[in-house]
């Protein structure tokens, strides 16, 4: 009883959290310094042009770049803050924005975005996202992101935990970048957008969550490379952050599956409910990820992938990322390969 009033009580904040995100408006202003957009993309993949123009057609009065780079000058354990590092260098703006090469963002993404460093004590502004695919393996991997991954980002801020940063929007101040040593300071790192995030609250700075919803874009060609994705990401969390094995009260599914084994059946079906209030509302009211309406009746299935990828993520300390296995040490640095 007490840990399905826990994981219920969790999806209640989640549900909560949601809401908040809804009534996030874009804040207007005329702020608008110049900004340098950095875009890392992998040697193996093609460019994501069409990613790529939404981030130059900006309705934005400032100047804006955007830069784009495959191969680093200077190797790093972590090969994309590589290509960072050396796009720092050829950046000239006063912000540095960090971003995925796929990520397509709105029109006046970079308004929005930019608007709370106007706050000298915002440090770092980052976007949730949702994520399309077009294989049933893909699609069943950004149905988690919508109805789990999305709600818990919420849920940060929403009890006013500030140290974080995704991968798929990182705005700050170069003056900031530069006091915690630059990109170049999370090169040995696997989890760089963590690590950005945590140097800069180190600072005694606020990193907020942006009302911008952007989206990128999942291979998932097999349930294998779903599976080397999701372990790898599990690991990632294990290594940078604290508070892993109590991640489990987050898997409401799970405990109703374990409530109905039991004879539970009515506390089964108050968790089920309360999974799907939270689901429906952050994956599809704020993210608007259309497959969480496709693809609802596979949500409890992926939630309950996600607890046996939990358990996988408890042990082991290497991951799979581009084609190689890397080695990490308990910081979650990358400290070699094989």
């Amino acid at each position: 009883m007490a840990i399905a009033a826990a994981s219920g009580g969790y999806q209640i904040v989640a549900t909560l959290a949601s809401v908040g995100m809804l009534r996030k408006r874009p804040a207007p202003g005329s702020f608008a310094p110049g900004v340098s957009i950095l875009k890392p993309v992998r040697a193996q993949d093609e460019l994501p042009n069409e990613a790529i123009r939404t981030n130059q057609e900006q309705d934005y009065p400032g100047e804006f770049e955007v830069l784009c780079e495959t191969r680093a000058s200077r190797p790093t354990p972590n090969r994309k803050v590589g290509v960072l590092i050396d796009l720092e260098r050829r950046s000239k703006n006063p912000l540095i924005l960090i971003a995925d090469a796929d990520i397509r963002v709105p029109r006046d993404y970079l308004r929005r975005v930019v608007a709370p460093l106007e706050d000298p004590r915002i440090g770092l502004v980052t976007c949730a996202y949702r994520a399309t695919a077009e294989t049933l393996p893909g699609r069943f991997e950004a149905l988690g992101v919508a109805t789990d991954f999305a709600p818990s980002t919420f849920v940060a801020p929403f009890v006013g935990i500030d140290e974080f940063a995704l991968g798929a929007t990182i705005c700050l101040r170069r003056s900031d970048l530069e006091r915690i040593g630059g990109i170049a300071s999370v090169g040995d790192y696997l989890a760089d957008d963590y690590q950005l995030g945590r140097r800069i609250h180190d600072l005694g700075l606020k990193c907020v969550l942006s009302d911008v919803i952007v989206e990128t874009h999942l291979a998932g060609a097999s349930w294998r490379e779903v599976w080397r994705h999701q372990v790898r990401w599990a690991r990632t969390i294990r290594v940078s952050r604290g508070a892993y094995a109590g991640l489990p009260i987050t898997h409401t599914s799970t405990w109703a599956l374990i409530a109905a084994l039991c004879g539970q059946w009515w506390i089964a079906a108050v968790l089920l409910g309360l999974r799907y209030l939270t689901a429906v509302t952050a994956g599809w009211f704020v993210l608007r990820s259309p497959d969480v309406l496709r693809l609802w009746w596979l949500i409890p299935l992926r939630d309950w992938f996600g607890s046996v990828v939990w358990a996988a993520g408890m042990f082991g300390n290497t991951v799979e990322w581009g084609g190689e296995k890397l080695v990490l040490d308990r910081e979650g640095r990358v400290v070699g390969t094989g």
